[in-house]
């Protein structure tokens, strides 16, 4: 396929869209790409400029939050503080010593890498609502194509047919969904204690229920500077666990800077999204992040299982929990339900639309419970 360059900053030109829509039909990826001998970014993996002024992270050797889930069994309330701390204050932490064998952990990265360098073959899968493979989740309304590749799988409630998954990595992917389903539930136990509610409160509200896999891939990119991985977002969910391999890329802000989540071999990354800033009455963050553009021959493969609640209907509401409201803490947040919040346009680079859509001001306790 020839990309050929096209003048960036009239957005959605004919030009742009015809050349994103060639790349995503083809299914070709970013690693394909690459072996087809392009040594220059295609002018539509270009992003603004505003995205790439400050690349570099924080001087000030900060790192986020390490949380050791060994330490549980001798002092379990310690830990649900340390949880309440690190998601008030960062967002995000790495969980170590969580009781997933590292054998499991590098083979599961192994399948997915393998997947993501298998020959330009993407275009002869079946892809579909349920297992699909991408660069933008929606490209065409993206400010320019990140270099990227991504899996997506919807692997709870509705799994898809196991034949659908890619096989080279579908034993894998499966038993990964499980491992993160179980190292969740305790994650919500102990986010439920330090909030001082009901450890199965979270449960109850069916939050472990809905589920997504993305695997993505960040190939070396030979231009870092003109492009992104992925751009400036937070996550639209409740939960995110995610698993990086070694090569690094991830960056969280905090206190206005930008800092590197340094890999921690075995380590679990945590993050809150927007619904769990929601229903925490802002106890928890929902705090940006990105993924910059590989500089390394070595790929950055990445695991995440985001975390929703499986409630769908027009009747389930979700909101602030009402055992954190009182005339001193009011809801910050109205109720809605998950299709509402489904039927709003969604990017690889939304900040806090979930958050904003829902925000309140001047109302108490009275008027979120109607």
């Amino acid at each position: 396929m020839a990309i050929v360059s096209a003048p960036f900053g009239k957005e959605y030109c004919d030009e742009w869209v015809k050349q994103a829509k060639e790349y995503d039909q083809s299914k070709m990826g970013v690693k394909g790409l690459l072996d087809s001998g392009v040594t220059t970014i295609p002018s539509i993996f270009t992003h603004p400029s505003e995205d790439l002024n400050d690349l570099k992270p924080s001087s000030r050797n900060l790192e986020i939050p390490i949380i050791d889930l060994s330490m549980m069994i001798n002092d379990r309330l310690k830990i649900a503080h340390q949880i309440k701390e690190s998601f008030s204050s960062w967002g995000f932490f790495q969980v170590i010593n969580h009781g997933i064998p590292i054998q499991v952990i590098e083979e599961t990265i192994k399948a997915f890498k393998c997947f993501h360098e298998e020959p330009m073959i993407k275009d002869r899968y079946v892809w579909d609502e349920k297992v699909s493979y991408y660069s933008n989740f929606n490209i065409f309304k993206s400010k320019a194509v990140n270099w990227k590749d991504s899996l997506r799988v919807l692997t709870s409630p509705n799994p898809p047919e196991k034949e659908t998954i890619p096989n080279v990595c579908r034993k894998e992917l499966m038993a990964w969904d499980e491992y993160m389903k179980s190292l969740c539930e305790t994650l919500m136990e102990l986010m439920c204690e330090g909030l001082g509610v009901s450890s199965n409160r979270l449960k109850e509200l069916s939050c472990l229920q809905m589920r997504k896999l993305l695997c993505h891939s960040y190939p070396y990119c030979p231009q870092p500077d003109l492009t992104m991985g992925l751009p400036t977002h937070t996550d639209r969910g409740l939960l995110t666990l995610l698993l990086q391999n070694e090569v690094s890329g991830l960056q969280v802000k905090y206190d206005d800077e930008w800092v590197e989540v340094k890999p921690i071999p075995g380590a679990i990354i945590v993050n809150v999204g927007d619904l769990l800033q929601i229903i925490s009455n802002d106890q928890f963050k929902s705090v940006e992040h990105r993924v910059l553009a590989n500089p390394y021959k070595e790929p950055r493969i990445s695991v995440a299982v985001i975390f929703n609640p499986g409630k769908c209907d027009e009747s389930d509401y979700y909101g602030p929990l009402p055992e954190l409201l009182s005339q001193e803490n009011p809801g910050l947040y109205r109720n809605f339900t998950i299709p509402e919040i489904l039927g709003h346009e969604q990017t690889d680079n939304c900040v806090k639309i979930i958050v904003d859509l829902c925000k309140i001001s001047g109302q108490g306790i009275e008027e979120i419970a109607n």
